[in-house]
């Protein structure tokens, strides 16, 4: 038997555990999966025309400003979810599985693999749910190929193993399941503070650089350019740049905790 295969065995079961758990906690669940789509609705039916207007500087165009809206959503998805992966590691350090863990001759690292695999299969989830309802309230994409299709999806994949293991990092160093709630708090009001609801030359301009030189701006402008075949420029290779970047310091920091002698 190859090395790998113990891994990949403890890392599948470690996956199968945690999707038990999100069936056993429905509500977490459900409030991961719901509350883009209510952002959704909220801001295409309640606020879409004022916001059209203002953006566009002319007459309310509620189907234009759902056009612009949805990527932002979509990334906003991806940020919302890895927050239920910090609690839900919290949960585990501090309930004392983590220590039985350590007792059985399992592969270390599948207790995080799995998590984060988890977390990733729960965005993609949210990301299609989001995106089935975009559809039937009027979201088009037709300059968008197959192939930037499959890029729109690796995109929102990278950008979902990134913050997730960024979350799993919050969950280790967190001392209970509140704290890592608090902790998780950045990565569902980040999104709020990018591109997705307003372009960035339309925030004042004390803030427009707080919206710019952050993670989502150009994660989301790139998915508009996949899916609405707007201009990209250097943001795909930035939002690489950065997605790399967190993912490193997430499992370099997640390891670290994992592996320390437990006190």
């Amino acid at each position: 038997m190859s090395p790998l295969s113990p891994a990949v065995r403890d890392s599948s079961t470690m996956l199968r555990r945690n999707l038990l758990h999100a069936r056993r906690y429905p509500s977490l669940t459900l409030n991961i999966l719901l509350t883009p789509i209510v952002m959704l609705l909220l801001f295409v039916y309640v606020f879409g025309e004022v916001m059209s207007a203002g953006i566009g500087g002319g007459g309310a165009d509620r189907s234009e400003y759902l056009t612009y809206l949805v990527p932002g959503i979509l990334m906003m998805t991806i940020g919302a979810t890895p927050a239920g992966t910090a609690v839900s590691v919290s949960m585990d350090m501090t309930e004392g599985i983590i220590d039985r863990f350590r007792t059985m001759a399992i592969h270390r690292g599948s207790v995080l693999i799995g998590h984060v695999i988890g977390s990733v299969l729960q965005a993609v989830i949210s990301v299609v749910l989001v995106g089935v309802v975009a559809v039937a309230i009027g979201f088009r994409s037709t300059h968008a190929t197959a192939l930037e299709w499959l890029a729109a999806f690796g995109l929102l994949a990278l950008v979902a193993v990134a913050f997730t293991w960024i979350a799993v990092g919050m969950g280790l160093a967190s001392p209970n399941a509140e704290a890592a709630s608090n902790n998780a708090l950045p990565l569902i009001i980040l999104p709020f503070l990018s591109s997705a609801f307003v372009p960035v030359d339309a925030m004042p301009g004390w803030f427009q650089p707080i919206a710019t030189y952050q993670p989502f701006t150009p994660a989301i402008e790139t998915l508009r350019g996949l899916l609405l075949g707007s201009e990209i420029g250097d943001n795909w290779w930035i939002t690489i740049v950065w997605c790399l970047g967190l993912a490193a310091l997430g499992y370099g920091w997640s390891t670290a905790l994992f592996h320390r002698d437990p006190k």
